[in-house]
């Protein structure tokens, strides 16, 4: 870790916290606001969208100035496509997102800004070659076709988790500053030692952090379409081109990823379309309606998240996988729980 790291990663904080308060100007003015409906909006006022303009500029500005500066950034096996890829397919979802705050799209259109965005990033050449295999030292090697598949599914399913997380203030950009930090300390252990995309993750991070300042319960600005799904392919994103970290990205994401597993069995169950019906049965807004407030919600997730995550730090591989099944065996007794319980 160099101290000029220092620069980039503080500018991203700074950003966050400057631009994110113009942002949040710039939604009022045009009227922008998400007003409470006393059903699944239950915050106390209109709050502004837009969020996720903050934030992406907060991440990719200094991103792109130790890419034009330096060569840290391709100094080993990320190369410049890739980061292309990254935050083109960045910028595609804050756009789908901005016209799906001013405009209310219907899902089938902006599931459209989704899927572009996760291609632009898988054709640039971010992908997984091969998956550690937990029970010999040989990895599971990928044809780039399974490879390109792989990492499609994988940054939708990172992309709309974070999507549907997006219900309590503060909930989902908590969480990935989790996956984020998990993924930097990870990447400057010896047995990786990825300093690129240590670096990248800090300034993911650290714009995250900078965001959460507006974001944290009574939240003054939300994330909005953009800023919820930029968040999920964000982590995503950098658990693949930190060489294949899927299994970090997933005991941070456990509980919100296992919640909307189960959610979608259930309306499949109950005949219902799961990604265009709406309930109140995701995790967060159970545990709100047996009466946990916002902040003690984001403190659970963030506990379980930061718990579960700092495990890839000592655990090997099968014990990543038995960390997983803990995990999902914790989030399936506490939906059942809360679920027939319900007020």
């Amino acid at each position: 870790m160099s101290v000029w790291w220092i620069f980039p990663v503080g500018a991203a904080l700074c950003l966050a916290i400057a631009v994110t308060d113009g942002v949040r100007a710039f939604a009022i003015l045009c009227g922008v606001v998400d007003a409470p409906d006393r059903q699944r909006k239950l915050h106390s006022g209109s709050t502004p969208l837009f969020g996720g303009i903050g934030l992406y500029i907060a991440f990719a500005v200094p991103t792109l100035a130790v890419l034009i500066f330096t060569r840290h950034f391709t100094s080993g096996d990320i190369g410049v496509g890739e980061f292309v890829g990254f935050l083109t397919g960045g910028l595609v979802l804050i756009l789908g997102g901005i016209l799906d705050d001013r405009y209310t799209l219907p899902p089938r259109v902006t599931i459209l800004f989704s899927v572009v965005a996760v291609l632009l990033a898988t054709l640039s050449g971010i992908g997984i070659s091969k998956l550690t295999n937990p029970f010999s030292a040989e990895p599971f090697l990928l044809t780039a076709l399974v490879s390109m598949s792989f990492t499609f599914c994988w940054l939708m399913v990172t992309t709309y988790t974070t999507k549907l997380l997006d219900g309590v203030d503060g909930l989902a950009t908590t969480v990935i500053v989790i996956g984020c930090a998990v993924i930097a300390l990870l990447s400057l252990t010896p047995a990786y030692f990825q300093p690129d995309v240590a670096l990248l993750a800090a300034i993911a991070a650290t714009a995250c952090l900078g965001f959460l300042a507006w974001n944290f319960p009574p939240a003054r600005i939300f994330l909005g379409e953009g800023g919820s799904t930029f968040l999920g392919f964000m982590l995503g994103t950098l658990a693949v081109i930190s060489g294949g970290k899927v299994a970090t990205a997933l005991l941070v994401l456990g509980i919100p990823a296992l919640d909307v597993a189960f959610v979608v069995v259930r309306r499949l169950l109950q005949r219902k379309n799961p990604f265009t019906s709406s309930d109140r049965q995701h995790l967060h807004l159970l545990l709100r309606d047996h009466g946990f407030t916002s902040r003690q919600i984001l403190a659970l997730y963030a506990f379980l998240a930061t718990l579960f995550g700092l495990t890839t730090l000592v655990f090997s591989s099968w014990q990543k996988i038995a960390a997983l099944a803990t995990l999902g065996l914790i989030a399936l007794v506490g939906l059942l729980w809360l679920t027939r319980r319900q007020p």
